[in-house]
């Protein structure tokens, strides 16, 4: 990239004195002798000229060689060189987006003013919001997900290949052990149960699930996780091993990570696992005979998740590639939830939109979340029931004051088991009109609850709402200015009467 940026920089800075001077590329053809298509090259930054040309090019637009030859560029195109030149440009995951760096350095030689203007309003918004690498990739992860309706095929074919290779036919045979045997004997793996809270003295490791350490290959798992985390984390370090993912996170969760590359690895290792643990064949069967049922029944969907895993984060993750593909149900989302009780506290974790941005989603405004969601309200009230382990509630959700579109959303709340004043709530939402079509149950209306809900408390129309957290601020603001316009126009109108 550094060659590229030199060539970038010199081509912008001839472009712009020549537009500058009013010179056509014929025109500065004609005055150095250089032909225009080499001039048209050196300012795309695709060639950089030798010293004698740079003097001729000097001489004929009146500068010195040493201000053209310069990395320094003025206020206009400063923030190109910035983005350029910053750690996040040259960690951005182009090629997911099959976008290589030249075709990035041609659209910026192309308009150099216009994606100046452009970058500066990005870097102003990402100070705004105080937008970190890590949330920058997470956010590039995501987009990636939903440009791909979040379903890997070759990652689909990778599981069928293993499962070959190591002459499985049925799910059950999935064991702990026996991915422990693969992991041992196969990947020269040692893994270890620790109880992470005696392994040092500040206790920060005791929240972490497992810890992976490479150049011992050993693997450590913290004796509180359950059954489904740690096949989870065995049936994981199958994928890191077997897809051959070199860069990886070595924590779960994750505590940091360094690169894309990495954050992009345990994605793909997370996906092998979903798929190993929870089968692409079977999954779409059991859903086929789930969805034609005609009365909505929650004891249902429950025995599905139990066939498969106590974790109910895997089964909706999972959904979310297995429904666009095979249903084509396409518009939905997932988001997780995290929640201490006692407190009015509630933080979006996580979350994937397919399609488009469905309408519940994070913010960035440190607003309330509304109370009416089903995964608010069933973490608000796991703490009366008396269901020790994992509680799922259903409702429809109509957003009138927002997008004026309703949602069928399923909710598993369950307490942390490394801090059991700590609850999380999982839900999986589809666009109602889209999933009518697919799952006979939602004309079942008796019994499926149906509420009017917001995005945030802050913006919300719905009156005398008795869960609100906060009031209407952003939504009476927003209205005030719209009542505002409506009369400035009327007394416009009036007085061009007149």
């Amino acid at each position: 990239m550094q060659e590229d940026y030199i060539r970038l920089i010199f081509g912008l800075k001839v472009k712009q004195i020549r537009m500058n001077k009013g010179l056509s590329l014929f025109k500065l053809s004609k005055m150095t002798g250089l032909s225009k298509s080499y001039l048209n090259e050196i300012e795309k930054g695709k060639k950089y000229p030798k010293t004698d040309k740079i003097l001729v090019l000097a001489e004929s637009l009146e500068v010195s060689y040493d201000d053209l030859v310069s990395l320094k560029l003025d206020k206009n195109l400063a923030p190109v060189a910035e983005i350029l030149q910053s750690e996040m440009f040259k960690e951005i995951p182009l090629d997911i987006f099959g976008i290589e760096e030249r075709d990035l350095i041609d659209i910026i030689a192309n308009a150099p003013a216009k994606v100046s203007a452009f970058i500066s309003t990005l870097l102003e918004i990402g100070n705004n919001y105080t937008m970190t690498k890590e949330s920058f990739f997470l956010a590039s992860l995501r987009s990636y997900q939903e440009a791909n309706d979040n379903y890997f095929p070759e990652i689909e074919k990778a599981v069928l290949d293993f499962l070959k290779a190591y002459h499985i036919k049925d799910s059950d045979e999935i064991s702990e052990k026996w991915m422990k045997e693969i992991l041992t004997e196969e990947f020269n793996y040692s893994i270890l149960y620790e109880d992470f809270s005696k392994l040092d003295t500040t206790n920060e490791l005791s929240f972490l699930r497992s810890i992976f350490i490479p150049k011992r290959k050993e693997l450590l798992i913290n004796t509180l996780t359950h059954k489904d985390q740690r096949h989870f984390i065995l049936a994981k370090e199958i994928g890191y091993n077997f897809l051959d993912l070199k860069e990886r996170l070595n924590t779960f969760s994750w505590a940091k990570f360094d690169n894309f590359d990495s954050l992009l690895n345990n994605f793909y290792a997370s996906y092998f696992a979903g798929a190993l643990l929870l089968p692409e064949e079977d999954m779409v069967k059991e859903l086929k005979t789930l969805f034609g049922l005609k009365k909505h029944d929650l004891a249902s969907v429950i025995t599905l998740f139990k066939k498969y895993t106590e974790s109910p984060e895997t089964i909706y993750q999972r959904l979310t590639s297995i429904l666009p593909r095979h249903f084509d149900i396409r518009d939905l989302f997932f988001i997780r939830l995290e929640h201490k009780a006692g407190t009015e506290s509630f933080h979006l974790t996580k979350e994937l939109h397919l399609n488009k941005q469905q309408s519940p989603h994070a913010n960035e405004t440190h607003e309330h979340y509304c109370r009416r969601w089903v995964s608010v309200r069933i973490l608000k009230e796991f703490k009366k029931s008396t269901k020790p382990n994992l509680s799922t509630e259903a409702q429809i959700s109509t957003y009138p004051y927002h997008d004026n579109q309703s949602y069928y959303v399923i909710s598993s709340v369950t307490p942390d088991p490394f801090d059991s004043s700590y609850l999380r709530s999982v839900s999986l939402g589809f666009l109602l009109a889209q999933a009518k079509n697919k799952m006979k149950f939602l004309e079942d209306n008796k019994n499926i609850l149906v509420k009017e809900v917001a995005v945030t408390c802050e913006n919300c129309g719905i009156p005398d709402c008795l869960e609100r957290a906060a009031p209407p601020k952003r939504f009476d603001k927003i209205n005030r200015y719209k009542r505002l316009n409506e009369v400035v126009e009327k007394f416009i109108k009036q007085r061009e009467k007149q």
